[in-house]
């Protein structure tokens, strides 16, 4: 095991891509043991054979088509109207931009992307800090993991062999009090700074606005609506999200052309493979770990330690941000539940509220260097330095870790919905 963690990290620092470090690491150790070769390439079809795994490409490019075919840039029209005029107006719209947004492409980087795209531009103009406006933007793009449909949050369920439809419910509540938190960090630093709003729109203006805003923001209602329904698979409403995308983009907006197809498809087959190719390194892994019972052997060490729920929840929680600094979500969650599933299950802790602990996790390792990749989503937007972009982000990763605190000790926040007694 300590042989398979050196080579990782030490190809992960010589800039290996994170699912070839994966593999070769392991297929190092599993040749050193003798392992029979012949079942790695079966063991990685047989991790992508999976039925909710579509659902993956499903959200990635409906989140691409609502970007490039017009549906965020009304959204935020819509959304300016109604709060612009308030104190910090335009954080206020981009936060809550990027909240609608997640409920559609449940990935953070594009949400950083397709939100700070126009907002950061908007908010530089009216005399915002960019420090602010940049942390800003990269801090409400992690809320595209955390709201469903969530990409991390089918991984999960995949891995851990529960159900989506239940993990995306107890994803609703965090996802909306992290949103309601920034929100508030927003408008009391939009006081303190002087920062003002728009001029109020008026009722005619918001009317045509959100008429024209409606149709995008119906998407959320329709994946969601439908998934909680029974009526569809989270599989099954990724396809609708698609289609109806489409739809809209194209024929209501008519900002979608043949021509834009070609990049929408390349990019979100690019998203794809890096996420497949990741599962499918991250199987070799977990090949490994079965075959030399490295989860059996660490929750027997933790239960022969006499280690409490509350020791190990604050130890696994330092051990997500580190991985955080170097990993993105999809390895984290492939290499490390698999271990983490028998200890949760000797410490009786609910998958489901482990699960939103481990995504605002995941969120945090979005904006943290030196790997987070809405840092580099941000940076590339603003056409910034790294540096500026960390530095205006701090304060929401305190912030951040003071919402994971309470999401800790309060676990009816995640399990209220889908469990009702929170049981």
């Amino acid at each position: 095991m300590l042989t398979l963690l050196i080579s990782f990290f030490v190809l992960v620092f010589l800039r290996v891509p994170v699912a070839i470090s994966l593999a070769l690491s392991t297929i190092f150790v599993l040749f050193m043991s003798d392992f029979n070769m012949n079942m790695m390439p079966q063991r990685m079809f047989t991790a992508l054979d999976s039925f909710p795994m579509m659902a993956i490409p499903g959200f990635v490019l409906a989140g691409v088509i609502m970007a490039r075919g017009g549906i965020s840039k009304y959204l935020i029209e819509a959304l300016r109207s109604w709060v612009g005029h308030l104190p910090g107006g335009l954080s206020v719209v981009t936060i809550l931009a990027c909240a609608i947004f997640a409920a559609i492409s449940g990935s953070s980087p594009a949400t950083a992307a397709a939100i700070g795209s126009i907002m950061i531009p908007a908010m530089l103009a009216a005399g915002y800090d960019k420090k602010y406006s940049l942390g800003l933007v990269a801090a409400g793009g992690t809320l595209g993991i955390l709201i469903p449909p969530s990409v991390p949050l089918i991984i999960y369920g995949i891995t851990s062999e529960e159900s989506i439809g239940k993990l995306f419910l107890a994803g609703v509540i965090p996802g909306l009090g992290l949103t309601a938190v920034l929100i508030i960090a927003a408008i009391f630093y939009a006081k303190k700074n002087g920062f003002r709003g728009d001029a109020k729109a008026s009722w005619g203006e918001r009317g045509r606005r959100s008429l024209k805003a409606i149709w995008g923001a119906f998407l959320p209602v329709l994946i969601l609506g439908s998934i909680y329904s029974g009526a569809v698979t989270p599989t099954e409403s990724a396809v609708i999200a698609v289609v109806y995308g489409l739809i809209v983009s194209a024929f209501v907006y008519r900002e979608l052309k043949w021509r834009d197809l070609r990049p929408i498809f390349v990019e979100s087959i690019n998203v794809t493979a890096m996420i497949f190719l990741i599962i499918g390194a991250a199987s070799l892994f977990g090949l490994y770990l079965t075959n030399e019972q490295v989860p059996q052997e660490v929750g027997a060490w933790i239960s022969e330690s006499g280690m409490n729920k509350w020791t190990f929840m604050i130890i696994v929680n330092i051990l997500f941000f580190i991985l955080g600094m170097f990993l993105e979500a999809v390895s984290i969650i492939l290499i490390v539940l698999p271990i983490l599933l028998p200890i949760l299950a000797h410490f009786d802790i609910n998958l489901y509220h482990f699960a939103i602990i481990m995504v605002i996790n995941l969120e945090l390792g979005m904006i943290t260097p030196p790997v987070g990749l809405n840092l580099f989503v941000v940076s590339g937007i603003a056409k910034e330095k790294l540096g500026v972009v960390v530095k205006g982000v701090i304060p929401f990763i305190i912030l951040m870790i003071l919402f994971l605190a309470a999401v800790v000790i309060f676990p009816q926040m995640s399990l209220w919905l889908p469990f009702g007694s929170g049981e």
